[in-house]
């Protein structure tokens, strides 16, 4: 496996101005990191090609590979009109990553902020067709470049293990496969580890991040702290510090075989160099611990 950073973990610095999306990169070899994936908050390439250019030079010089690339997307719109825009916005994305020599490109299906009653089945088999012609049209354009697209479980609407394969058997792409998540199942209350059982063998990169839980009923109080889809509380945590249980979530991964890219988010309340440095650690050292 290739152990890596997703800039969102660095997106508090990045905002402040404490750092660039150069600077990323120089952090994450200079702290063992062997990839870099790209979220493009606190910085934007798209419409900034030298940028772009840059980014791919300096990772090149550092060793550091460009795993992935992540932006929003939304496929279910008002109007045809509206989808076909939203379409060729992210075909623009991935012209991106093929100019970046990216390979891997995750968008989302629906919009990431949604009401209640958009996270409901319901609404999910209203709109599932969308999602399915949206994906298929960006996985179909993506494929003569050698780009791999994804859907992340992610998004409260499709973000529970079987809504993603629905959406994977549907498309019915080879290049159009799932970024996994160990973390975000829980947004949806679905058991990590069986999120993480069902979709594994449907994952081209895996996700680690880890997040403290509280029930429903009983408010933390202060602090940085959602929702999920049912109400319980959750806030980021460092991996390894949360509620998480990272070690089973990384023998199951390893005992299946998966040897791509591994990125480590980090959205909690610490300084985020610091702990991206921990939370790297970690899952390096559980990775080494874990016997098979």
């Amino acid at each position: 496996m290739k152990l890596g950073l997703s800039t969102y973990s660095l997106l508090n610095a990045l905002k402040a101005g404490q750092m660039t999306v150069l600077d990323a990169i120089d952090w994450i070899a200079d702290n063992g990191g062997e990839h870099m994936e790209m979220v493009p908050y606190g910085y934007t390439l798209i419409d900034n090609l030298e940028l772009a250019d840059a980014v791919r030079e300096r990772a090149r010089e550092r060793g550091i590979d460009l795993s992935n690339y992540c932006l929003p997307a939304n496929f279910v719109q008002e109007t045809p009109e509206a989808f076909d825009a939203e379409v060729a916005r992210l075909k623009g994305h991935v012209d991106l990553c093929a100019r970046l020599g990216v390979r891997h490109m995750r968008h989302d299906v629906t919009a990431f902020t949604i009401p209640q009653e958009q996270m409901s089945i319901d609404w999910f088999d209203d709109h599932f067709a969308e999602m399915v012609e949206g994906s298929r049209q960006i996985a179909d354009y993506a494929a003569p470049l050698g780009i791999t697209t994804t859907i992340e479980n992610h998004g409260f609407s499709a973000q529970s293990s079987d809504r993603v394969q629905r959406i994977l058997r549907a498309v019915d792409r080879s290049n159009f496969r799932t970024t996994l998540d160990v973390g975000n199942f829980l947004c949806v209350d679905e058991d990590p580890i069986v999120g993480v059982m069902n979709n594994l063998k449907y994952a081209s990169l895996v996700h680690f991040k880890d997040f403290y839980i509280r029930p429903y009923d009983q408010n933390p109080g202060g602090g940085y702290w959602f929702r999920s889809s049912h109400g319980n509380y959750m806030r980021g945590a460092i991996v390894g510090h949360g509620d998480l249980p990272i070690r089973k979530l990384i023998r199951l991964i390893k005992e299946s075989g998966f040897d791509g890219y591994i990125t480590v988010e980090f959205e909690g309340m610490e300084e985020c160099r610091e702990a991206s440095r921990i939370a790297m650690d970690n899952v390096r050292r559980f990775w080494e611990e874990c016997e098979g």
